[in-house]
Order: structure tokens, then C-alpha cells, then sequence
């Protein structure tokens, strides 16, 4: 915050601020990150950030260390971005998400990256994994909170999954859906969405584990799980394409929590009466809980059995540390909020629906390794 002659002034807004860089680097040509944090009064990172939106928007370009600017006179200069506004008014989106404890804290902070950089105004509501709540919630941003648009992780199987779908695509603001898709209409036209390549992470993981000499690959997962299908899909297809036996390999789709021990219990001797030396497990708790149960029959992790988790979550705080795929979860939310933006900018109806998919990473840490 700066002084003035009747005490501190406010700090700039943020599009404020990537003007004042644009305008030095217009002067000077060339400036650093640190002396531009220095001047403008704010932290390295913040400052790194703005000159990567700018760059990512083809108005300055990056270097090492700071930024410059192109040669160009005052007839081609850039345009500095505007925060993102609609009818003259600040843009709010709403957002809802099924949980805002697990998994999607990182999708929201990706969408509050994106809203700060537009300076739009984010609301949000958590749900419960059920169409009617989320219904709910949904009408309320848009009836009483008035949102220019929503992003949404819904419900979209079942009759009540599918009857939102369709309240959704009627909706009287644009949606983007968050890590769902979802078709509508006779001709199943797609809705705008965001997703991971669930199939993709679980293909890399059976492909490491492969890769380290695994002939036996077994797949754990929740049965209540959105994800479970598409890691489910991933798993198989990359075992087929590999060649790997899949007789009596562990597939196990477990329903919810009662019973775990006696599900676990079931997976090791599956494993060791079909010589499976490699799990997929989906997700981080059930293959944390996989661990303490071979840790309590002696089986060693990952000299007799290794594993993979799937979301990465706290996989590193486990002993061993997991190897994991990582979706990628905060990309999602800043892809959602773009691409609703962009929406809500013009286009109309004669705008394409997007229907974007950001691949994951595979994290390897102490929990895999070769097979004995």
C-alpha cells in the first residue's frame, strides 16, 4: 500500500497493476521480476504471475528473470487487459461442487486464480453428491445471487442426475460443467465442459508399472466414485494393450466403507494366489489403508507388492510415500473459468460448445518399484 498526502492509498486492482507492468516495460523495454515487485509493491510471485498472463495473451514476452516488450510504436501497441465485465458491471460466476474438503479445494483455487485475474467475483456452494441439493444450490445463485454464469461438478446419472442435466442446459446463464461431461437433446449435443483424462492417468500407471517389469496388474476402486469408470476404462485398456494376464487378477469395485478390512483382506489373497505383484487403487485413503493392512500380514510394500494411487492428495505423507496420479485438478478450475468467460464475451449460439480434457501427471515416489 502507498502513501499519499491524506494517508494510504487502496492497491491497485489487479488488471491495474498489469497495466502499470505493460506501461514500464513500454518505457524501459526490459524490466525484472524482483525490481518490478519492488516498485509495484507487491510479492516476486504475484508479479511472475501477471507477466504470465500477459505473456499467455501474446502482450509481452517472457524471459528469464523478468519481461519485455516487442518493438512496437504507439499504432500497434498492445491493449492492456480489462477485467472481465459484463454490461458494463463486474462479472460473478457461481460454482458448485459436491465436496469443499476433498478433491475439489484445488479445482476452486483454480477458479479463484482465474476470477482474481479477470477481477471477477467468485460464489460458492458446496453439495452433497445429490441431483436435488445441487439443484438447489444452482437456483439459488442464479434466482437470488443473480450469477452471470455457473460452474458446476453435478449429478448426471439417474433419472435425478439426468433431469439436471437437462434444468442445466435450459438454464438461463451459460454452464461449464466441472469434471463431468454430459450430453443433452436428441441429437446428444455436449455440453461445455473441463475434465481430466481419468482413462489417460490410469494408462500411465499401469504403463510405469509395466515399464518396471509387472506382468500382474490389479485395480482397487470405489464403487460410489464418479472417477471409478473412466479410471476403470483406462486400467483395462492399457493392461490389453500391453499384454498383460488379467486371469485372476484382483478387479475389485468396492461399495463404500463397511467392511473394508475383510475387501482388503480379499485383495491380498487374490494377489498372492495369482502371483499380482502391482495394484491400482483409487484413491489416496483406500490405498493408504491397503498399505496398513500389508503392513499387518507381512506383506512387503513395494518389495512383494507395489502401488499406485490415483488422485494424489496426500499420497506423500503415507509410509511409503505413494506413487500417484495426479489429476490435474487447479488446471481445471482456471481452464472452466476461461472458457465461461469466453462464453459470456460474445459468440452466442454460433459459438462451438468446448469440451476441454488436461492430462494428468504420474507422481513416482517409494511405493513402486521392480517386481522381485
Amino acid at each position: 500500500m502507498t502513501e499519499s498526502a491524506g494517508g494510504p492509498s487502496p492497491a491497485p486492482l489487479p488488471y491495474e497493476r498489469r497495466a502499470q507492468v505493460v506501461d514500464l516495460l513500454r518505457r524501459r523495454g526490459v524490466v525484472r521480476a524482483d525490481e518490478l515487485a519492488a516498485e509495484l509493491d507487491v510479492s516476486v510471485i504475484t508479479i511472475r504471475r501477471d507477466i504470465a498472463l500477459l505473456a499467455s495473451q501474446g502482450v509481452i514476452r517472457r524471459v528469464r528473470g523478468g519481461a519485455v516488450m516487442e518493438g512496437a510504436d504507439e499504432r500497434d501497441a498492445p491493449v492492456v487487459p480489462q477485467p472481465a465485465t459484463l454490461a458494463g458491471r463486474r462479472l460473478t460466476v457461481g460454482v458448485v461442487v459436491p465436496s469443499l474438503t476433498y478433491y475439489y479445494p484445488d479445482v476452486i483455487r483454480g477458479v479463484r486464480e482465474a476470477a482474481a485475474a479477470a477481477s471477477a467475483r467468485v460464489v460458492l456452494r458446496g453439495a452433497t453428491y445429490q441431483a436435488d441439493d445441487e439443484r438447489r444450490q444452482l437456483a439459488w445463485l442464479v434466482e437470488s445471487m443473480e450469477v452471470d454464469g455457473l460452474l458446476v461438478a453435478p449429478t448426471t446419472t439417474g433419472e435425478e442426475g439426468e433431469a439436471l442435466v437437462r434444468w442445466l442446459q435450459s438454464a438461463e446463464v451459460p454452464v461449464v460443467l466441472l469434471e463431468r461431461a454430459a450430453t443433452v437433446g436428441p441429437l446428444r449435443e455436449a455440453m461445455e465442459s473441463v475434465v481430466s483424462d481419468h482413462a489417460l492417468g490410469a494408462a500411465m500407471a499401469v504403463r510405469h508399472l509395466a515399464t518396471l517389469g509387472h506382468r500382474r496388474v490389479g485395480l482397487l476402486t470405489p464403487a460410489q466414485s464418479p472417477t471409478t469408470a473412466h479410471v476403470r476404462r483406462g486400467w483395462r485398456q492399457a493392461c490389453e494393450e500391453l499384454g498383460l494376464d488379467l486371469t485372476d487378477v484382483p478387479d475389485v469395485n468396492a461399495a463404500g466403507d463397511a467392511g473394508r478390512a475383510a475387501v482388503l483382506d480379499e485383495v491380498l489373497d487374490a494377489c498372492l494366489a495369482s502371483e499380482t505383484t502391482a495394484m491400482l487403487v483409487h484413491s489416496d485413503p483406500e490405498t493408504m489403508s491397503l498399505v496398513e493392512r500389508c503392513q499387518l500380514r507381512g506383506v512387503r510394500v513395494p518389495g512383494d507388492l507395489s502401488l499406485v494411487a490415483y488422485d494424489d492428495e496426500v499420497a506423500e505423507l503415507c509410509d511409503p510415500p505413494l506413487t500417484a496420479v495426479r489429476p490435474p485438478k487447479a488446471a481445471v478450475g482456471r481452464a472452466a473459468f476461461e472458457l465461461l468467460a469466453a462464453r459470456l464475451a460474445g459468440g452466442g449460439a454460433e459459438r462451438p460448445a468446448h469440451r476441454v480434457v488436461i492430462a494428468p501427471r504420474l507422481m513416482v515416489r517409494s511405493s513402486s518399484s521392480a517386481p522381485r
